[in-house]
């Protein structure tokens, strides 16, 4: 018999929720926690679906966060088996989503389900914030529950988002933080012109580039005990006619920005914004605010967790903040405690993306054990 979070894992897997559907895979959900004597509230916010579900109604609230989009499965000839159609081999669950995050949304289901079970009269309350909109915009998935439950005063204490945090073997490492992440569009202006009369025209790849020299080898700062040195990176560059004889009119920059702790977003737009200004050049800036940086210090959350680890693992977790961004980031400026845990990340947005069918069923014991050193 298959055990119950690989089963669950396979149904959501076959469920084609490419961002932002959802495909019903909050639906199968829901079932399972009303199950469970959870309360059901569905949220839907333009074309995104979100669900928040809980149990209980005091404090502290634990929380299971995740979604249920995936990516794209890209060219489907290099798969080996269809992307919707979760099959396991050599005790591999292939399919879009087995580790990002499917997997992880099966196993928190499954250890809430025996949690609820052995300790009906847990304190506190468990809940679950799932969206379907983390792969995409992600302006309408978990930012607006956020906002949702704030403004009615609804707290999160505690949270864990099932992301694939794990490097090469389960639970090896646990995010307690993530940096920021600031973007930018940055546009220069000159006169096009023919190359042959350089007296009539103004380059602006020519005014550009002192800019984004200077840009890319700005010292931001040292980092901190819990992050490393912000890093500025130029992601794409466009200019040009099509024509090799034109100097165009225009040239514009993408860049991007992972900043610790050390720096606001502010400080950030103030300096850059000065760098440019000191070349006295005609441009236009856009800026992204994809998120602020966070960090969750040991506490009752990275206890827990840790705790929950060596049992199952018989080692802890080494505390990172490396990696991209997630929803972690609208939670933990409520306040909540806020880490990431899930199944190893090789092969997330790839093709013939999978997990291992042991990891899932120690990562179900994991969180099992979390609720109960948490919650009881």
């Amino acid at each position: 018999m298959s055990h119950p979070t690989i089963a669950l894992a396979q149904a959501l897997i076959a469920r084609e929720s490419v961002t932002p559907e959802d495909a019903g895979c909050q639906e199968l959900m829901k079932d399972l926690l009303e199950q469970c004597g959870f309360t059901n509230e569905t949220m839907v916010f333009e074309d995104t679906t979100n669900l928040w579900s809980r149990r209980g109604n005091e404090q502290p609230v634990f929380c299971f966060a995740g979604h249920t989009d995936v990516v794209p499965a890209g060219d489907l000839s290099l798969w080996k088996t269809p992307p919707f159609e979760p099959v396991i081999k050599e005790n591999m669950l292939y399919g879009r989503g087995a580790a990002d995050m499917k997997g992880s949304l099966a196993a928190m289901l499954v250890a809430t389900q025996r949690f609820v079970k052995d300790h009906p009269d847990h304190k506190g309350s468990i809940a679950y914030l799932i969206t379907s909109d983390e792969e995409g915009p992600f302006i309408n998935g978990t930012t607006r529950v956020i906002d949702t439950l704030e403004a009615r005063h609804e707290k999160i204490d505690m949270c864990i988002v099932g992301e694939p945090s794990s490097s090469h073997q389960l639970a090896d490492i646990v995010k307690n933080g993530r940096r920021g992440s600031i973007s930018a569009k940055l546009t220069v202006h000159g006169k096009q012109g023919h190359v042959a009369y350089p007296e009539h025209v103004n380059n602006p790849i020519h005014l550009a580039m002192p800019v984004l020299d200077q840009l890319s080898t700005t010292h931001w700062d040292e980092g901190n005990e819990y992050f490393p040195a912000t890093s500025f990176q130029i992601t794409n560059i466009e200019g040009g006619t099509g024509a090799l004889n034109v100097v165009p009119q225009t040239v514009t920059a993408w860049f991007n920005l992972r900043y610790s702790t050390e720096l606001t977003d502010k400080c950030i737009v103030e300096k850059i914004e000065n760098i440019i200004e000191s070349h006295n050049i005609a441009y236009d800036i856009e800026w992204t605010y994809n998120g602020k940086p966070f960090i969750t210090e040991p506490g009752s959350l990275v206890n827990s967790v840790q705790t929950a680890i060596k049992q199952v693992t018989g080692k802890y977790a080494e505390l990172s903040t490396s990696g991209g961004t997630s929803d972690g980031r609208f939670i933990a400026p409520t306040g909540a405690q806020v880490i990431e845990l899930g199944p190893v990340n090789k092969t997330i947005h790839q093709v013939n993306e999978c997990v291992n069918c042991d990891d899932l069923k120690g990562l179900t014991e994991i969180y099992y054990l979390s609720l109960v050193n948490a919650l009881t």
